[in-house]
């Protein structure tokens, strides 16, 4: 995809990994939607960037929020990028805990909701939007990088909740670049391994260091602006689609 005049949305953007591919976005000459839910943190990395970046604060779920999202992007550029990184997960625990308590179908509904659902909400609503841009040479529109986790292949015990909707992620790839072929608008996902995000570098140095222990190659955390080279990646390469595609160094997560 040529870059020239071209705008994205960046969901999560506030976050770790969103803020990395934020920053690189716009390094690379690309204007750049901040949406997150964090109202401060979302206006401190737009303004940040500067006059290429607009903040728009509020939930993935919420139409309202996607479409002011969607018309900021249209106001910068032509928006043909969509990179959804908004997720995460809640402390949940088994599907029945040691005490014998089960889980929470609560915590199941809202973790599925914050990642699977908010992705799906998003791209619906963008690829919308994108399949009237003028297509390029090979009738190419848009693209759509979703983020999903090593965890929806092998999620350990105590990721019931997390796993399943990422999973769930990484299930919808390749229905969504069938669904979406017609329209020239690609769809790929990256499943990261352990990134070391401003959240993990603030954890203890014994649970790092466990979590580096299956690591193959290189023995260290991954760093958020390998997601972002990789999220730039996806989107220079138009003859990549309906991919999900492991960046992990190499790491296969015990069953705990």
């Amino acid at each position: 995809m040529d870059l020239t005049g071209r705008s994205a949305i960046v969901t999560g953007g506030a976050g770790g990994l969103g803020s990395a591919v934020v920053r690189h976005l716009a390094a690379i000459g690309v204007k750049v939607v901040v949406l997150d839910l964090h109202e401060g943190r979302t206006k401190e990395i737009a303004e940040s960037i500067g006059a290429g970046a607009v903040a728009v604060s509020g939930d993935t779920n919420d139409d309202d929020v996607v479409q002011a999202a969607i018309s900021a992007g249209q106001s910068l550029g032509t928006l043909s990028i969509v990179v959804n990184v908004a997720g995460g997960g809640l402390a949940t625990g088994r599907t029945v805990g040691r005490d014998g308590t089960p889980h929470t179908k609560e915590s199941f509904v809202k973790t599925l909701e914050m990642n699977a659902t908010g992705t799906f909400n998003v791209t619906r609503l963008a690829a919308a939007a994108i399949a009237h841009n003028e297509p390029a040479e090979d009738g190419e529109r848009g693209v759509i990088v979703n983020t999903a986790s090593v965890a929806g292949y092998e999620g350990q015990a105590g990721q019931v909740a997390y796993g399943t909707a990422k999973a769930a992620i990484l299930g919808m790839t390749l229905p969504l670049a069938r669904d979406l072929a017609p329209l020239g608008i690609r769809v790929n996902a990256i499943a990261p391994g352990t990134i070391g995000t401003p959240v993990m570098l603030s954890a203890p140095e014994a649970l790092k260091a466990r979590l580096v222990e299956s690591i193959q190659f290189p023995k260290r955390l991954g760093k958020p602006e390998e997601f972002a080279f990789l999220v730039e990646s996806i989107i220079r390469n138009s003859y990549l689609n309906g991919e999900n595609i492991r960046l992990d160094g190499g790491v296969r997560f015990p069953p705990k």
